[in-house]
């Protein structure tokens, strides 16, 4: 008998030996997941309109006409053969007619295989594989009356050879090992993962089919599922010290003095993370909130009640403006509470240090002195934190801003700092739907901040064509009467360009992130994208924009230059900041309410999304407005979703279904390479759920999966050491 790793060729021959070289099918296991791209049915004609040139394609055709003729250019005779679907044909050709004439026949109706050509306006197939069906003999018994699956093209393999292939692989399969426990399948109601093979591969009808699929979704959204739920298992075993707020401490404090009043939806996160802070097991949480929604107080609560209870906090941020604005809030938010043993400042407070790759080297001994000591209950860096010689008196507390800007090195690296495992929190600006948070962080628990701190105006987005002069002028005449009135105003561009003759640019090592995300490739497909220092001199020269103070910032600016253009920024004394997308995260002037975005096309949903929540942060509305010369296309599409809903969750659906799934276990997010195979996360929510439910029972009980060895070996095939690490990464 065989099984998955049975060489293919063993079986069928040099059919086995052409899906290797053609396709890479090599195993009896390679062809079973070699599942067909579509079905026929072969009582039902193909329509003949839906082709496309270029395509190699298989269809159910009647043959409308057979005429035989003399070639011109050389001896002999050639077959043209005409085929229907009742409304549309197509023509096919055979240059060697022998065999051929007396088989296709007017009303003979067959399966036809080829390239999809075009001559003269119509389509046609030249000298393609056919199988007649019906009338003396069945050439397409194989199927066994059933539908025709259709795979993808192999040189010089037909679709039915694919299927006889096949069915030699199951007459020679017993069972298959399958990776889903029969009481799952039973409450399920799902098929064996052989009989799903064959439901796939030789379906009766599509009930088949859908059985067959249903079962393959079902068991890659488990097997995912049940490799959380093992990693969400082993950290509720690792031990924590129990983080609790003492009376009359720094949280207590705290909240007396806050201007406003939380959010319904920042009391109950508060009060989660308080429970998870207090257990004994590490907290492995992730805090996702709408731009704005006030993430930043709920994150600062959760440190000072680490802090009351002995240990300190640390704050990861990807770049240096991110980490100096959380210092520069953080302070002001604490006011002497963060100044915890210095003049003036509170019995009970503490200190808040900034630790980045670019400090001069006193301010940072400094710093590296009150985080080792414990002087400094709060510790906010880049990726400087992570470095060898930063150590912590009592690490009890790691907060990850923006995460997905960070690799599971970097977070390890931090928390290993820590005597034994620290609370964890995770947090991100961009919203993620439900399905994609199962499937990416499934092991952690999921808070969401959804509504705004009362008094945060409402931001109004437009579409401006590029190419409308007076648009383009009506946009900056826009900028200058809110500048007048009193605000700031962010052009954002999606790259930096080439700097003036006497510009500094360099590269600090603490934000390499921050220029990964900062726009496209110059050598991308389209248009040249505008940079920063081209818009800054364009900008100079409108008339509109005389008298106004303007500045530039990007991620490769040095940063005591980056710095004091944010505080200047911040301080009023720059009106318009021509910018990347250095401020898209964290950035906060309550003075800031325009935002042009130039070619706007060149950015993604939930970029656009982030980047115009920088406005809008006081009492005066926000605008933003998209600046793109796209006329159709998705890219149009993703302008005309930002513009239509300020609502980041509906956002974050339109960007999934734009972009498919892409590969959500790894790096690859473009959507030409999908890790998932079968699952769609926003089709099969439903489908999903179930499967966590069912991995985390299982899991509870079997926490290595001891009595589920072949479950436990297909998560080690299915996911490799990257998507492993990927699942690892809040």
């Amino acid at each position: 008998m065989a099984d998955r790793s049975t060489r293919l060729r063993s079986i069928v021959g040099t059919v086995g030996e052409k899906l290797e070289k053609s396709r890479d099918v090599g195993t009896v296991g390679d062809l079973l997941d070699f599942l067909p791209r579509r079905y026929l049915d072969p009582d039902v004609v193909s329509d003949l309109s839906a082709l496309h040139e270029g395509d190699f394609t298989m269809v159910i055709a009647t043959v409308k006409s057979a005429v035989m003729r003399s070639m011109r250019q050389r001896k002999g005779r050639m077959l043209t053969v005409t085929l229907t679907d009742g409304k549309h044909d197509m023509t096919t050709t055979f240059f060697k007619p022998y065999g051929h004439e007396g088989r296709l026949t007017p009303g003979r109706r067959g399966m036809f295989a080829g390239k999809v050509g075009r001559y003269r306006g119509t389509f046609q197939l030249t000298h393609p594989s056919y199988h007649l069906i019906g009338q003396d003999g069945d050439e397409l018994d194989v199927y066994d009356g059933g539908l025709v699956p259709v795979y993808l093209d192999v040189k010089n393999v037909t679709s039915l050879m694919v299927t006889e292939a096949v069915k030699v692989a199951f007459h020679h399969l017993d069972d298959l090992p399958d990776p889903v426990p029969p009481q799952v399948r039973s409450r399920r109601g799902l098929a064996g993962e052989l009989e799903a093979y064959r439901l796939a591969h030789l379906p009766r009808d599509r009930h088949d089919v859908a059985r067959a699929m249903r079962r393959m979704r079902y068991a890659e959204a488990f097997v995912v599922q049940t490799a959380l739920a093992v990693r969400r298992a082993a950290h509720q075993q690792q031990p924590a010290t129990p983080r609790r707020a003492v009376p009359g401490g720094l949280l207590e404090e705290f909240d007396a003095r806050l201007p406003f009043e939380l959010t319904k939806g920042q009391r109950e996160v508060g009060d989660a993370l308080a429970v998870d802070l207090a257990s004994s097991h590490p907290m492995h949480r992730l805090l996702q909130g709408e731009v704005g929604s006030g993430k930043t107080v709920v994150a600062l609560r959760a440190m000072l009640t680490v802090i009351d209870s002995g240990g300190q906090a640390a704050l990861l941020a990807p770049t240096e403006v991110l980490a100096q604005q959380h210092h520069r809030s953080i302070t002001a938010m604490l006011a002497d509470l963060a100044e915890g043993g210095m003049l003036g400042g509170s019995e009970i407070g503490t200190r808040v240090a900034l630790l980045t790759g670019s400090q001069p080297a006193g301010i940072r001994k400094k710093n590296l002195l009150e985080a080792a000591s414990g002087e400094a209950g709060i510790v906010i860096g880049t990726h400087a934190l992570i470095q060898d010689h930063v150590q912590f008196a009592d690490l009890g507390l790691v907060v990850v801003d923006e995460q997905h800007r960070f690799g599971v090195e970097q977070r390890d690296a931090l928390r290993g700092k820590a005597a034994q495992p620290p609370h964890v929190l995770v947090m991100t600006a961009t919203p993620i739907p439900r399905t994609v948070a199962m499937t990416v962080f499934g092991d952690m628990e999921t808070s969401t901040l959804a509504e705004l701190p009362q008094g945060r105006s409402p931001i109004s987005t437009h579409l401006v064509p590029g190419s409308n002069e007076r648009w383009v002028q009506r946009t900056w005449e826009r900028v200058a009467e809110e500048v007048r009135a009193g605000h700031q105003a962010y052009v954002v561009c999606p790259r930096i360009g080439d700097p003036p003759g006497d510009a500094v640019v360099t590269k600090e090592s603490s934000d390499e992130e921050d220029l990964a995300a900062e726009g496209g490739d110059d050598g991308a497909a389209g248009p040249a994208m505008t940079g920063v220092y081209e818009q800054f001199e364009r900008l100079r020269e409108t008339p509109a924009l005389a008298g106004l103070r303007l500045a530039v910032l990007h991620g490769r600016m040095p940063a005591d230059e980056k710095d004091a253009t944010m505080r200047a920024f911040a301080a009023g004394e720059i009106d318009v900041m021509v910018a990347t997308t250095v401020i898209e995260v964290g950035v906060d002037v309550p003075g800031a309410t325009v935002m042009v975005i130039v070619d706007a096309d060149r950015f993604g949903v939930s970029q656009l999304h982030q980047l115009r929540g920088r406005v809008g942060r006081g009492s005066a509305p926000g605008i933003c407005l998209l600046m793109s010369d796209v006329e159709e296309g998705p890219a149009l599409e993703r302008l005309t979703a930002v513009e239509a809903t300020t609502d980041g969750f509906e956002l974050s659906r339109v960007d999934l279904e734009q972009r498919r799934e892409g590969d959500v276990l790894g790096a690859h997010q473009s959507g030409g390479r999908r890790q998932l195979r079968f699952l769609q996360l926003l089709r099969d929510e439903t489908l999903i759920v179930e499967a966590q439910e069912d991995a985390r029972a299982l899991v509870s009980q079997d926490p290595a999966l001891a009595e589920h060895p072949v479950l436990r070996d297909r998560i080690v095939e299915v996911l490799d050491e990257e998507q492993v690490t990927y699942l690892e990464r809040g």
